[in-house]
């Protein structure tokens, strides 16, 4: 029971809006000014999960939106811990995952007045260009308005961070307004209302895609997000169109679809003459829809949910404004109902060119599984033996190497099923991520990371072994950012330089979970589905190769190099001339 006093408060007050708008956990890391705010919202039937580090609670609130299509909510405490969370913060904003992080504060007067304040930080104007939207609240009757206000603009339009400023003056605050009966609380009406394209628009597509010879679908995480996997396999079926997951929209459609061209790659960017963009952006991650990776005569049709995408690349022939579900309801059949099937010829070149580049890669997993020097592919394979026979498994990635590799090896055949480092690339998402995955799903949760990407946020696995969560860490230790031990100046250590003897997994021994040790094909085959039935937290230490890995994984080209040559090797050849 909580004291009628209590009620009125601002504490209060937030915790009764979330839970009036159906949002029951929380994440976050306690202390000044919001420890008793975590321990009401117990008191008052939420389920708060306690992190190490803010931005791992602020990842695993995003994760919870992704997964939920309700706004994840993070807590932090002032100046430091609202520091800590902003990149969590801008990543969600970047990935279109909806969350609110709150963060106490410091008082306004105070900060204003640059008097120094304990932890003084103007955070409402610092989280600005970081999110969708800033609230600050500096009255407790205004509580209710402003929850409301943040939920809205986490999930309408293009779903992303809101900031939401709590000073300490106004978690006690009273609210005195006693002419309202539920003090401002209330439940939103149709928080994302739902957006159709034209006619026009979809008529315009459907000319489009008639006369395409050899169109192209790719599917971005929107598509996952907004649950239109039935309207997309619809949409394939019926034409015939092969399709392009992005790595989050895997699943979509399942990944042993006959239509997929993830195989064939190379050869349906360059060759579609049709680019269908559902819930994907012509970022970085496409090359900006550019040749040589794509066909120079390639016409593009976007669905997307925000105008400003449009354009940001490419000329778009088609643009179908509106929330995914709502323009695919309307376009699929008015596209079938033409009776369009894409041509045999470009499904022939797309089906031979898989078979092909299959070949290749079942030769590189099989070599895997005996080469001496016990790398990704003998590590990974296993992973995905047991996806295939278990796709209600979740799976959560980071590294390089082991991101790009896992990537290419583990097919999915549910949506929204795998998570992984997204539009930004950031590193240390992992445990974030998993953690929030185990909670909102209570589903078994395959958390694949490097050896690098794991030194993020590793203090985490603290968290779900206190939590008894089933997630299992798979660690593959190379020893090396990127790749292993690489030391250009003699009796120093190299800056991509890790442990390559480090023991990840007693990490999970320390708090309580299982630890697993591995070094070879056979071992990680007879270990993983041990550790994954456990239900138990885990971790799984895959010691590789040094030598495996390549620098900056897939994306090597994004990395300049400056053609450095150890100093030995260049003294050398400096005496040699001389």
């Amino acid at each position: 029971m909580v004291d009628d006093s209590l009620n009125r408060t601002g504490a209060s007050l937030l915790i009764d809006a979330l839970q009036a708008n159906g949002i029951n956990n929380l994440y976050g890391v306690v202390g000044i000014p919001i420890t008793d705010l975590a321990r009401l919202a117990e008191l008052k039937g939420m389920k708060y999960y306690g992190f190490r580090r803010e931005d791992s609670a602020v990842d695993a609130a995003a994760a919870a939106g992704f997964l939920t299509k309700k706004p994840g909510v993070a807590m932090t405490v002032s100046a430091p811990g609202f520091l800590n969370g902003l990149t969590a913060l801008a990543q969600a904003t970047k990935n279109c995952f909806p969350l609110i992080m709150i963060s106490g504060s410091s008082e306004r007067h105070i900060i204003d007045l640059s008097q120094g304040d304990y932890e003084g930080l103007d955070q409402y104007n610092t989280a600005k260009p970081f999110c969708k939207k800033a609230y600050r609240i500096d009255r407790a009757q205004d509580v209710g308005i402003a929850v409301a206000r943040a939920i809205r603009t986490a999930v309408s339009g293009r779903p992303g961070g809101v900031y939401l400023d709590l000073p300490a003056d106004t978690i006690a605050q009273l609210n005195n307004d006693l002419g309202e009966k539920n003090m401002g609380v209330y439940r939103l009406v149709d928080p994302a209302p739902l957006q159709q394209p034209s006619d026009e628009a979809i008529n315009r597509a459907v000319d489009i895609i008639k006369q395409a010879k050899k169109p192209l679908i790719i599917l971005g995480k929107g598509a996952a997000y907004d649950r239109t996997e039935k309207q997309v396999q619809e949409l394939i079926n019926q034409t015939d169109i092969p399709f392009l997951p992005m790595s989050m929209a895997k699943g979509v459609v399942p990944d042993d679809d006959k239509h997929s061209a993830s195989a064939a790659r190379s050869l349906s960017l360059k060759g579609a003459d049709v680019v269908i963009l559902i819930g994907a952006r012509l970022n970085w991650m496409l090359s900006y829809g550019n040749a040589p990776q794509f066909n120079p005569d390639a016409k593009f049709i976007q669905l997307d949910i925000d105008a400003t995408q449009f354009d940001s690349a490419q000329k778009i022939s088609a643009p179908l404004q509106g929330d995914l579900t709502s323009t695919l309801n309307k376009l699929v059949p008015a596209l079938t109902a033409t009776g369009y099937k894409t041509p045999s010829d470009w499904l022939d070149a797309i089906a031979q060119d898989t078979a092909k580049n299959d070949a290749k890669f079942a030769k590189r997993i099989k070599a895997g599984e005996t080469n001496p020097k016990f790398g990704y592919y003998g590590a990974i394979e296993p992973i995905n033996d047991y996806f295939q026979e278990h796709p209600d498994t979740y799976l959560v990635s980071e590294g390089a190497n082991t991101l790009d590799i896992g990537r290419d090896m583990i097919g999915m055949k549910l949506p929204r099923h795998r998570l992984d480092t997204g539009t930004w690339g950031v590193m240390g998402v992992g445990m974030g991520y998993a953690i929030a995955t185990a909670i909102e799903t209570d589903k078994h949760v395959v958390a694949l990371d490097g050896d690098s990407a794991f030194g993020f946020d590793g203090m985490d696995v603290e968290t779900m072994c206190r939590y008894n969560l089933p997630i299992t860490v798979v660690v593959i230790n190379n020893g090396g950012i990127y790749n292993g031990v690489e030391n250009v100046v003699p009796n120093q250590l190299g800056p991509t330089t890790l442990d390559p003897t480090a023991r990840y997994d007693l990490i999970a021994k320390a708090f309580g979970g299982d630890n697993y040790y591995v070094t070879n094909y056979q071992e990680m085959k007879d270990t993983f589905t041990t550790a994954v039935e456990s239900g138990r937290p885990n971790i799984i230490n895959v010691q590789i190769d040094p030598s495996m890995g390549k620098e900056s994984g897939h994306i090597g080209n994004l990395n300049p190099t400056l053609n450095l040559k150890p100093l030995e090797e260049a003294e050398k050849e400096k005496s040699e001339k001389e």
